[in-house]
């Protein structure tokens, strides 16, 4: 087998025992990236340096002793998560050529431990979409079946470690942005808690909501990459006063696990809906507990999720105005219309629509009656999840409605955003959830079952995930 079809810890264990070397799994992951990316998409910027980066982590490794822990292992990032020296443009004419001067945080852990950044992955602009298809630079296509969409927005990172063309990747999420392509292209999403991962050199959509967070084959190559960037940052006033640090058991025994009703609405497909119950029943065969509970505001997350990213959303891309970076109109007549054309030249359709939505909604005479309500659901929905979590350890539910996102279809946007009932609800109450592979529909696409945690749960997220791959059985093989 080729070395881009191992998992991270996988060609960790070959590193250690000599049979590769961090150049070979670069080569061979690199050459595999560009060699799909006019079947997928995948990538917006490769980083040609990427063997240098791996003799490094080896010159390194060797000095010390000992292998760094991601030693040469390929990563990709998402491409509005900052990296010194290499173009990072949010799939947005906007920042089409946008270099930063520095890392973020995630990326300056990764890269201390040896990791090498293999390229910048394609997305819905400024992260806003569900399909990866906003973008400027066209849309991500699935490994799975290139007739549909990898998911978004962090479409480009679960295409790139679906195909082999990147061994793990940042991505961020929102309301759903890992989770959802995770699932869609049949590997792991892991939407950490809101701080336990710094958001330093995140490009903001909706600071109270975006996260990064990680993308892998399964629950260990995430836990492995989680517990990298899983730091406390100085940077960051959102981020958490101290690292979680905790090994994988896998056991399922006790778990008591939540089945909320209002994430198996009527839109949930009868495919989706039977893989994720099917998944929940493997988890009680294994000796976990399952209880059906409520949280009524779920239903109304969908309505909140989206004024609230939409008014910061307007706050947060106001500075993209042509004059201090970024893209700006060649042809003008005064300053407002350099402001006027360059938004409307920079911007997609879709970021537009969510300008004008969130400037709507916090506007005089409609905060009250949008915002200030959409607030209160949320904390309505935290309550729920606190009770709910009072007599559960996690919560299950499916990831997505359907199995696949059918590539140019005609879908409005509110058919769109209402397909988010399933993760929103998570993304507002700032909690922990992972996506993992369950199943497939009958024409071959992924199904994810998502679980969910307690604020700061993580943990016990990623050990649920674990323990139900090793309940499934058909994981980890080859270990």
């Amino acid at each position: 087998m080729k070395l881009y079809g191992y998992s991270a810890y996988e060609l960790l264990d070959m590193l250690s025992s000599g049979k590769c070397s961090s150049a070979e799994i670069v080569r061979d992951v690199m050459e595999r990236a560009k060699e799909t990316q006019p079947l997928y998409n995948s990538y917006i910027t490769f980083n040609d340096e990427g063997a240098d980066d791996a003799a490094k982590a080896d010159a390194v490794s060797e000095k010390r002793g000992s292998k760094l822990r991601l030693c040469g292992i390929p990563v990709a990032v998402k491409d509005n998560i900052s990296t010194k020296g290499i173009r990072t443009t949010c799939a947005s004419r906007m920042l089409e050529s946008y270099v930063p001067p520095y890392d973020a945080t995630a990326v300056a852990n990764l890269r201390a431990e040896g990791a090498v950044i293999i390229g910048k992955t394609n997305m819905d602009e400024f992260a806003m979409g569900s399909a990866s298809d906003t973008g400027y630079f066209g849309a991500v296509r699935n490994p799975v079946n290139t007739a549909y969409s990898a998911g978004g927005s962090s479409g480009g990172s679960a295409a790139a470690v679906a195909s082999g063309a990147a061994v793990l990747a940042l991505g961020s999420d929102t309301g759903g942005s890992i989770r959802q392509p995770a699932a869609l292209c049949g590997v792991v999403g892991f939407c950490p808690s809101y701080g336990a991962v710094s958001r330093y050199g995140l490009i903001a959509f909706a600071s109270s909501l975006d996260r990064i967070g990680s993308i892998g084959r399964n629950a260990r190559d995430v836990y492995l990459l989680h517990n990298i960037i899983n730091v406390a940052d100085v940077k960051d006033v959102t981020s958490s006063y101290k690292k979680i640090s905790f090994n994988l058991k896998g056991s399922l025994r006790g778990l008591k696990i939540g089945v909320p009703g209002e994430l198996f609405s009527p839109q949930i497909s009868d495919d989706v809906r039977a893989a994720v119950e099917a998944a929940v029943m493997t988890m009680e065969s294994r000796g976990a507990v399952v209880k059906y509970v409520s949280l009524p505001s779920a239903e109304d997350a969908v309505k909140a999720y989206y004024i609230i990213s939409s008014a910061e959303a307007s706050s947060n891309l106001a500075r993209y105005d042509g004059v201090r970076f970024g893209y700006r109109t060649d042809n003008y007549s005064d300053l407002s219309e350099m402001y006027r054309k360059s938004r409307t030249e920079g911007f997609g359709d879709e970021v537009k629509r969510r300008i004008m939505l969130g400037t709507f909604v916090l506007s005089e005479g409609f905060c009250d009656s949008y915002y200030k309500r959409a607030a209160a659901l949320r904390t309505k929905l935290c309550r729920e999840f606190d009770e709910v979590f009072g007599s559960c350890d996690i919560i299950a539910a499916p990831v997505y409605p359907k199995a696949g996102i059918s590539l140019g279809g005609s879908i409005s946007p509110v058919e769109c955003y209402s397909a988010d009932i399933c993760t929103v609800p998570a993304s507002l109450a700032g909690l922990p959830a992972i996506s993992v592979p369950c199943g497939r529909n009958a024409d071959g696409l992924p199904i994810g079952l998502q679980l969910i945690g307690k604020r700061f749960g993580d943990a016990e997220v990623l050990d649920a995930a674990y323990g139900y791959e090793l309940a499934r059985g058909d994981v980890y093989d080859r270990a």
